[in-house]
């Protein structure tokens, strides 16, 4: 089973041609509301490939946190470890999308902030077992989260978004490191690195912070991948007629890949099918309803290149 332990949001989305300046005030016709937050969206797009998913987190006692998880239950992922706060109000992110596709969020943390690692049993943590955590929830659970599953011996991956300052010995603790071209250049620069330099050099400098593979996504250019091992892959993006948009994409990738992880996938092979899912999520709007189902991917990876060696 994949664990997916991370934030639940009610997206609030609002569509205008331009992103206002700052003391600007831009107009736009409506909105809508949407279930969202990083770890419901990873849920999500692991269950859609078939793969027994749970999602542990926690929401306000609201009519968001409701529909939010009828939802994920209509999608197949298990709910049953996420937890109800009496006192803060489920999570809300706000994002704004122009016209071209690009995308930018505020999040109110809300309950996500309550949410805590021993949520979590260790016998729940144990080996064949995949854990998936991002950054939206403290970052004191997360650690301690992953200390118990790398000592239970469960695989963790990390997507280190939004990126924040983290201890080294933190990320030793992850088997797989996922992070976008910003987020791995603000990371390099927290650990010593210039941030300029070239995004293979940064990646093999993340992989060697313990025995973790660093995968970096790097958009419409695909992602590339620096392994403990020394062995380097480069995928490309599908390519589109036309962007609609790119909000969830990155969770689209990181839910997919770890589903494939846990499906014993390699990891050349795991981000080619994250990388086709990713993609095809731009070609609809919104976030988790734009994520593919897995005979889609397959059906598309049939003409799709392979991942091919990189950096050596």
């Amino acid at each position: 089973m994949l664990i997916v332990f991370g934030s639940i949001n009610m997206d609030l989305r609002l569509q205008v041609d331009d992103f206002p300046q700052p003391g600007e005030t831009v107009l736009t016709p409506g909105y809508d509301m949407s279930p969202g937050g990083k770890g419901a969206n990873q849920a999500l797009a692991s269950a859609r490939t078939g793969t027994k998913t749970a999602l542990v987190g926690m929401v306000g006692d609201d009519g968001a946190a409701h529909r939010i998880l009828g939802n994920l239950r209509r999608n197949e992922v298990i709910t049953s470890g996420v937890a109800t706060s009496e006192s803060l109000p489920t999570g809300m992110a706000i994002v704004t999308t122009d016209k071209s596709g690009e995308n930018q969020i505020m999040v109110a943390q809300g309950a996500n902030a309550m949410v805590t690692h021993d949520q979590i049993p260790d016998e729940i943590l144990k080996p064949g077992k995949v854990l998936l955590l991002q950054m939206e929830v403290p970052i004191a659970a997360n650690i301690a989260l992953m200390e118990r599953a790398k000592k239970n011996g469960a695989t963790v991956i990390l997507n280190l978004a939004p990126v924040f300052q983290i201890p080294e010995k933190a990320l030793a603790l992850a088997d797989y490191l996922i992070l976008n071209e910003l987020e791995a250049r603000t990371i390099a620069e927290m650990i010593g690195l210039t941030a300029q330099q070239d995004m293979m050099v940064i990646a093999r400098a993340l992989s060697s912070i313990g025995k973790l593979d660093c995968v970096v996504t790097l958009g419409e250019q695909g992602s590339l991948a620096m392994c403990h091992d020394g062995a380097g892959w480069r995928v490309p993006a599908l390519k589109l007629d036309e962007v609609v948009d790119t909000t969830g994409a990155g969770d689209c990738y990181c839910g997919t890949f770890a589903a494939a992880i846990h499906n014993k996938f390699a990891i050349g092979s795991a981000m080619r099918r994250a990388s086709v899912a990713a993609s095809m999520s731009c070609m609809k709007r919104g976030t988790q309803e734009s994520y593919p189902y897995i005979a889609d991917v397959e059906a598309t990876l049939e003409d799709f290149p392979q991942a091919q060696p990189y950096g050596k």
